[in-house]
């Protein structure tokens, strides 16, 4: 019996002496090296008396061996989990309880605020540090460099990651080996990756879109990966001329945007650069072109889905919109009260039906049984809507809708008119209580460089062109906007930080 994940992403590389990975100093990994660290791994966790089916919780820096466990849960045919690393104890205990992980590994910084949590939950708790060190590590280099792959089927779960859980509780969306390798086939052919491109890697790899897009894509085709810590723009301008390929979220290419030494000579060799995670601000699309001569191709994806649309790779890459629907998925508006679809132009919920989508949430089937159609849509929680030319456009989360008044009021159309006006940088429009509407708009501004908003004539200017209910009834300017650690505005911040602007 096969192990579909396994065997496609990992086992053609056994003995494979090329570069996987390429160090910051620049020392390679080979895929051969990578793979008989992984096995050893997998004798770790098989000598703890783990069997197929149980979850790995990680929180660990990113390196090569961190990496190596999700290759090594992958051949045991245990469920990674990983998890972001600015968690604290008390976050992680309740990941640890829902999810039931048999083992936890962290960073050796961190193991005695861990060690009560891993006791409550009758949890082994092993360490790893961001240089390879640790008492994993430790245990695995007495172990085999081969392990007898574990057999699995396509519907076997392979992944639980938690959502971010900005309403309620974080939810564990379950991710079988069919999903995660449709996924990441699929993408392979839609961005044309080949076994000669080399990735820039700089996201974390607790994340869907540094671990099952990035990773998966460069196994699948068997490339190779500059594999950077962090997104420090030096580190990136130094790599550029070695890479074809990039992936990043949107303020990767602010950043570099705010670097003169970025050019069309510097970014020569590279073929594509490709955003997600959150919006990309079409005048970061422009910009980028102008000064790369490249168009940053953005899709659009999630933690139960993976990813669900992208700009094409050959045609117009539209900014200010995720492309279309990818080859196996079916994406569709709908409204949100009666499920109906929405004609062209209108918006509505995104739903999506595919290989790619999740099979529920861990242990919540009342929460799955209202996000999972019986006809296996997903209703993703995002408002967008399909233009005349069939590009998707997402408008914003659901709950970041503001009701005023009655009126329904979608922020994304209020930041488009703020974000194009002198002095503005970008924005976040929210809903905040108000004791007559129920909710008045609230405009959080974040200043260009050296240049103050003028709110009177940014009042005037969305006056003219918004109905009435739409326009804010105040304005704050920050420094930036609270974000996530992939970029997305974390817009219940705002709201809870001015839920008593309207007494």
């Amino acid at each position: 019996m096969a192990n579909p994940l396994y065997d496609r992403l990992f086992a053609r590389h056994i003995g494979n002496a090329k570069p996987f990975l390429t160090l910051p100093d620049g020392c390679n990994l080979s895929y051969d090296s990578f793979l008989k660290k992984a096995a050893q791994f997998a004798h770790v966790f098989t000598a703890a008396g783990l069997a197929p089916g149980d979850r790995v919780a990680v929180q660990v820096a990113k390196s090569p061996e961190a990496l190596a466990i999700y290759a090594a849960c992958a051949q045991a045919g245990l469920i990674f989990l990983p998890l972001n690393t600015g968690y604290t104890a008390a976050e992680l205990a309740y990941f640890v309880e829902n999810s039931g992980a048999r083992i936890i590994i962290c960073d050796a910084s961190v193991q005695m605020s861990l060690s009560p949590v891993a006791s409550a939950a009758n949890a082994e708790l092993q360490t790893l540090n961001a240089d390879g060190s640790g008492t994993l590590a430790d245990q695995a280099q007495n172990m085999p460099e081969q392990y007898p792959t574990i057999p699995r089927t396509k519907d076997d779960l392979a992944a639980l990651l938690y959502t971010s859980g900005t309403t309620g509780r974080s939810k564990g969306a379950m991710l079988t080996q069919r999903n995660l390798l449709s996924n990441c086939l699929t993408l392979v052919e839609c961005w044309r990756f080949t076994k000669d491109d080399v990735l820039l890697h700089a996201l974390p790899i607790f994340h869907t879109h540094g671990l099952f897009v990035a990773t998966n894509i460069i196994l699948a085709v068997g490339g190779r990966m500059r594999f950077l810590p962090k997104f420090e723009p030096d580190q990136i301008i130094a790599h550029l001329p070695d890479a074809t390929t990039m992936m990043g979220v949107p303020t990767f290419y602010t950043r570099l945007l705010n670097d003169p030494r970025l050019t069309k000579k510097l970014t020569g060799n590279m073929r594509l650069f490709i955003s997600g995670s959150a919006p990309l601000l079409t005048d970061t699309h422009e910009e980028f072109k102008a000064r790369t001569g490249h168009e940053i191709l953005e899709r659009y994806g999630m933690t139960e889905t993976n990813m669900n649309t992208s700009n094409p790779y050959n045609g117009e890459r539209r900014a200010g919109t995720v492309g279309f629907a990818l080859p196996d998925v079916e994406l569709k508006i709908t409204d949100p009260d009666t499920g109906k679809p929405m004609p062209v132009g209108e918006v509505g919920q995104i739903e999506v039906r595919g290989p790619n989508v999740f099979t529920g949430y861990w242990q919540m089937p009342e929460k799955t049984a209202e996000e999972l159609r019986p006809s296996g849509f997903f209703i993703t929680g995002d408002l967008g809507k399909i233009d005349a030319d069939g590009y998707v456009h997402i408008i914003g989360r659901g709950k970041d809708l503001i009701i005023s008044g009655g009126y329904n009021i979608y922020p994304k159309e209020i930041e488009e008119m703020l974000d194009a006006q002198p002095g503005v940088l970008e924005s976040a429009v929210i809903g905040v209580p108000h004791p007559d509407m129920g909710e008045a708009v609230l405009a959080v501004l974040i200043a260009q460089k050296d240049q103050a908003p003028d709110i009177p004539a940014i009042t005037a200017a969305i006056s003219k062109s918004l109905a009435r209910f739409k326009h804010p009834r105040h304005y704050e300017i920050l420094p930036q906007l609270p974000r996530n650690t992939m970029g997305k505005v974390q817009k219940n911040a705002l709201r809870d930080t001015y839920k008593d602007t309207f007494p």
